[in-house]
């Protein structure tokens, strides 16, 4: 498999141009700017912050530890070292650390106010009832965090006023969690879209491998598809002429070995059928189950691009636009959350955010391909893997 010179030329083209959809991105952000971001407390009290999720999931971690960061930025959490996790997805260390260390004159993080449906979808509907007799009959919870396709499905809607920050969604729109980009559809709901990400994503490898069949597992459900972006794959894959092989692979009503072994059949099976596989999020794609999801395509030489962060590159995916670090989102989230507390209502507030892309490749991964990513590839590349990590420890 040679590199194209013309393919790398048009890959970069495309990057460069998205780039530059960043200035017209702050500026649709620059109306928020004269909005208060001062902390302040709540009527002499401090406000009571609560957090739901469907389950760990890497990005959750992340996202919510930017968040921190961010408020300890704008002075609302006192500068601190956040706790070593146990692991790459669990949010429990985090939360029991800020519910009894952190210091804040303004925040607190309620112990007993962390909700997690750990993808069990027959739990969901009990810990979506808890929530929301507590946000309605206590009201003891000042602002949510909801992380996740799931907990923001369960917290949108009118069926509470609490402002909710929504993060670490693949399509919020499609999810049914907002109305559309430009309008949450709900006074008390915000949640954070990057509505071209992901067409860039597919765009970017189509324009790298010119794949005439691309594989890609995912469930099909509302909140399947809402993970997996499959509707933007479909655009582009209508626009570029080339065909989507699917497989379907659910999560809901399963366990996490099941969902994990399911992915992992899936792309076994892709692996005979496709010349290029775009991993999408499921929870049956995480780091520890990685090697197993990769076997299949890397003994059939199938290039893989990823729809999650660059550790999955690391560990072995050839290619993804990275998140390398959450130093952007940092700033949006926190100043998003100020807004809120002082006195901003959630729907009127920017909810597109586009992350400066960054190109991630696996040069060990592609020489086992037999894939030789031509200069301008590797030079635009900000994170580049020589060898494939382990699994993490669980």
């Amino acid at each position: 498999m040679n590199s194209n010179k013309s393919a790398s030329r048009t890959t970069l083209a495309v990057f460069l141009a998205f780039a530059l959809c960043l200035g017209a991105v702050s500026a649709l952000a620059a109306k928020d700017d004269n909005l208060p971001v001062t902390p302040r407390d709540n009527k002499g009290k401090k406000w009571r912050i609560g957090y739901i999720q469907g389950g760990d999931y890497n990005s959750y971690q992340q996202s919510l530890a930017a968040i921190v960061k961010g408020l300890m930025r704008l002075g609302w959490i006192q500068e601190a070292e956040l706790p070593k996790n146990q692991n790459d997805k669990e949010v429990v260390t985090l939360w029991t650390w800020l519910s009894s260390e952190a210091k804040s004159d303004y925040l607190q993080f309620v112990a007993d106010a962390r909700y997690d449906a750990g993808f069990d979808k027959e739990k969901r509907p009990q810990i979506k009832k808890e929530v929301l007799q507590r946000l309605n009959g206590k009201k003891d919870i000042d602002l949510m965090f909801a992380m996740g396709t799931w907990a923001g499905q369960d917290m949108s809607g009118n069926s509470h006023k609490v402002p909710t920050i929504v993060g670490s969604t693949t399509d919020p729109i499609a999810s049914g969690i907002i109305k559309s980009a430009e309008d949450s559809g709900y006074d008390q709901i915000h949640a954070k879209i990057d509505p071209d990400r992901h067409r860039l994503q597919v765009r970017l490898f189509h324009d790298i491998f010119k794949f005439a069949k691309l594989g890609i597992a995912y469930e099909e459900s509302k909140e399947g598809r809402g993970f997996s972006a499959i509707d933007d794959v479909y655009q582009v894959a209508e626009t570029r002429k080339f065909k989507v092989e699917k497989c379907l692979v659910p999560f809901n009503g399963v366990s996490q070995a099941d969902a994990e072994a399911g992915i992992v059949k899936c792309y076994s099976e892709l692996a005979d059928k496709v010349d290029a596989v775009y991993i999408v999020r499921h929870p049956g794609v995480n780091l520890s189950n990685m090697p197993r999801i990769l076997e299949p395509l890397l003994a059939k030489k199938i290039p893989t691009f990823t729809q999650g962060l660059s550790d999955e590159v690391k560990h072995g995916a050839m290619l993804s636009i990275s998140l390398a670090d959450f130093s952007y989102i940092v700033v949006f989230y926190a100043k998003t959350i100020a807004r809120i507390l002082n006195g901003a209502k959630p729907r009127n507030l920017t909810q597109v955010f586009q992350n400066p892309p960054k190109i991630a490749i696996n040069l060990k991964t592609a020489q086992m391909i037999g894939y030789d990513p031509s200069v301008d590839i590797v030079g635009a590349a900000d994170e580049i893997f020589t060898d494939i990590a382990p699994p993490p420890q669980q």
